[in-house]
């Protein structure tokens, strides 16, 4: 059994559901956020090496989505990490014989299939986050070392505590509460992803020796953003009328998949986001 396991960006809401995860498991985990380790540093390869972890869990990754396409500084800092160090964290991993965990996305895909995409269908990102997680994916793939890639879409749980940590959806919804009315966009549709439910699929997924490659860790279910929000208010039993917004909401300099689910082949199905949602919120109260 491997027992040594260093998260790398343990400070976000993936990194700390990670974190809770395998320390319930009992793992010896190491957790390290940008103040610990910097990924992108050229000796973080020394670091890393020097605790000889047996595995390495990258789940930092810069996503301030619509600034990449507006920002040339935000796009560069993108595709520092969210392309050059995933390649160069996998190397690493395969030099020292550890297991890499990286997540990606679903806006690797170009979003014009309404069923949503499996694992093995071809990506073909249209905007420069999208470009930047395929880059990665496709550095860590050609490491042809032990590794794992989880591609998830519209991350939620306990917000992280990181600089680069942002407001998810739920939280931004929550503070919208005692408005009368709210207007949300009902156009694009995608999956969500509960933190510790993609904790325990990556532990899954190790403990029991899956095929190296790429996985989905989505859970069941697609909606829109609309969707979401009605069922957030719907749980609390309170909240504002949700007003479907046919039009993006989104900047019109920037362009972003309208069909972004992803299809789970290759692992049993996840619960419900409707489920694992109420289980957040009802964490929360």
């Amino acid at each position: 059994m491997f027992r040594k396991v260093l998260i790398l960006g343990s400070q976000g809401t993936l990194g700390q559901a990670l974190v809770t995860e395998f320390k319930n498991a009992k793992y010896n985990v190491l957790a390290w956020d940008k103040s610990d380790a910097d990924v992108t540093s050229p000796k973080i390869d020394r670091k890393i090496g020097s605790i000889h972890p047996d595995i390495i869990i990258n789940a930092t990754a810069y996503n301030a989505v619509d600034k990449i396409e507006t920002d040339e500084e935000a796009k560069k800092l993108a595709y520092l990490l969210n392309a050059d160090a995933p390649a160069k964290l996998a190397k690493i991993a395969k030099d020292i014989d550890a297991i890499f965990i990286h997540y990606s996305t679903s806006y690797v895909f170009p979003g014009d299939d309404k069923r949503g995409y499996k694992e093995a269908d071809k990506p073909a990102p249209i905007d420069e986050y999208g470009k930047s997680k395929l880059a990665g994916e496709i550095g860590v793939e050609k490491t042809r070392g032990k590794y794992y890639i989880i591609r998830l879409s519209r991350l939620f749980g306990i917000r992280g505590v990181s600089e680069m940590s942002k407001r998810t959806f739920v939280e931004i919804m929550l503070s919208e509460i005692d408005k009368k009315e709210l207007e949300v966009g009902d156009t694009e549709v995608s999956s969500l992803t509960y933190a510790p439910d993609l904790a325990r699929l990556t532990r899954d997924i190790i403990e029991e020796k899956k095929p190296w490659g790429i996985y989905h860790g989505e859970n069941e279910g697609l909606c829109t953003w609309y969707e979401w929000a009605r069922e957030i208010f719907s749980i609390l039993g309170k909240g504002p009328m949700v007003i479907p917004a046919k039009h993006s909401l989104t900047p019109k300099t920037t362009k972003h998949p309208q069909y972004s689910g992803l299809i789970n082949t290759k692992l049993p199905k996840q619960r419900s986001w409707q489920e694992a949602l109420r289980e957040f919120l009802q964490n929360k109260k």
